[in-house]
């Protein structure tokens, strides 16, 4: 099952994806996806990683900030990739009863920007990203596994005046829109409460 948990900065939705996915399985793959640029987003991320290990969930932390349909997609057996950073982090042995976390797609989108920032068809590069990103993700699921996708609102505000701005806000809004069409469940978390929504789309 592919679920998509989304909201804005602070709304609790880390923390109801994690809740959430340790009642699908018994153990759990948190593929985390943010990079330590300088000494604030290290404690970050060490907080981060001591709250779950004290949730009493177990996980496996597996440190991706680029290449997640590549992941994905080795765990499914479509492809074998050497040399890359997360080779050495298999699928378990044992994958019965495994649900898989990635926290977040926004900074994997952000990352994935910045790298292509300089390029001309930036746009198009990082569209083709999701794609693959989308793509991976519901073969993944089809095969059986539970899936957690982490990402954020970013559009409510006003339109940001810098190109990469308002680059990083409609990409970011063509992927959420995406994947919220593939994912079996699509929960929206507004100040620590979650709300499942697509049970109660409306159907044209």
């Amino acid at each position: 099952m592919l679920v998509l948990v989304t909201g804005g900065a602070r709304s609790g939705k880390s923390s109801f994806a994690e809740a959430y996915a340790s009642r699908l399985e018994n153990q759990g793959i948190y593929i985390a996806t943010a990079q330590a640029y300088d000494e604030e987003m290290k404690e970050r991320i060490g907080l981060h990683r001591r709250q779950r290990d004290e949730a009493g969930f177990p996980w496996t932390t597996v440190e991706e900030s680029f290449e997640l349909d590549a992941l994905l997609s080795r765990w499914t057996g479509e492809v074998t990739l050497q040399g890359q950073t997360y080779v050495e982090q298999p699928w378990p042995t044992d994958a019965t009863g495994t649900v898989v976390l990635v926290d977040c797609l926004t900074l994997w989108l952000s990352n994935w920007l910045l790298r292509y920032e300089q390029e001309a068809d930036a746009e198009q590069l990082v569209k083709q990203k999701i794609d693959a990103c989308v793509a991976a993700s519901r073969r993944f699921a089809d095969q059986g596994h539970h899936l957690v996708l982490v990402t954020n609102e970013v559009g409510y505000g006003l339109v940001p005046e810098y190109k990469l701005g308002r680059q990083f806000r409609d990409l970011s809004g063509i992927m959420n829109q995406r994947l919220a069409r593939e994912a079996e469940q699509v929960f929206l978390v507004t100040a620590g409460i979650p709300m499942e929504l697509k049970s109660q789309q409306f159907k044209w």
